[in-house]
């Protein structure tokens, strides 16, 4: 289970650089971080990679469910991460990129979660299960038409995402060129007796 120390790895990466975007106080520690002012951007590379701090109160690009969907989100996204992990034991034979994908998207989900659940609490403004979700990476593109309103950047966005993504991606190209390990040993094996 290899992988799974992907996942931790995008794990700590997410809540490290969210923590430094929104700020943070342990005073049981002495520690203490300003962090950035909401809407606040600082510009990386020009204009087109900005750090925006914003908050996302739903699910993918700040669609907002409401109050109820929030909690059920929350507890779908504990349950998916827990079949996730239990997919990965099963793919454990896989080739090393699928279960690489499959990391990710844990990596990225749990970041999230993380976010959803605790920051609420840990912040003071909303129950466990109710917090938002921490965005910051800011990038433009070229101006895109939907549904009548013009996009010219991109919906921000963070490392989780990034994960669960790129992972979504690696998952759709590789699992269908990779097959089990026991179903390509088996047709090994049955043109070795044919040959015979």
């Amino acid at each position: 289970m290899r992988a799974l120390f992907v996942s931790l790895f995008i794990v700590i990466v997410d809540q490290i650089t969210k923590l430094y975007i929104k700020g943070f106080s342990i005073p049981v520690l002495n520690l203490h971080h300003d962090g950035m002012i909401y809407g606040d951007h600082r510009n990386i590379l020009g204009n087109f990679l900005r750090v925006t701090f914003v908050e996302n109160p739903g699910i993918a690009f700040g669609i907002d469910l409401g109050i109820t969907s929030k909690l059920l989100l929350s507890l779908f996204s504990i349950v998916a991460s827990i079949g996730i992990i239990y997919y990965l034991y099963k793919v454990r034979h896989e080739k090393f990129i699928v279960r690489f994908a499959l990391a990710m998207i844990l990596g990225g989900a749990v970041g999230n979660l993380i976010d959803r659940v605790f920051y609420g609490l840990f912040y003071g403004y909303a129950p466990l299960f109710y917090g938002k979700v921490v965005d910051f990476i800011d990038v433009d593109f070229f101006d895109v038409n939907f549904f009548g309103y013009t996009y010219d950047r991109w919906p921000i966005f963070n490392v989780a995402d990034m994960a669960v993504s790129i992972g979504v991606l690696l998952l759709v190209i590789f699992s269908f060129k990779t097959k089990p390990a026991e179903e390509q040993a088996g047709k090994v094996e049955a043109k070795s007796e044919n040959s015979n």
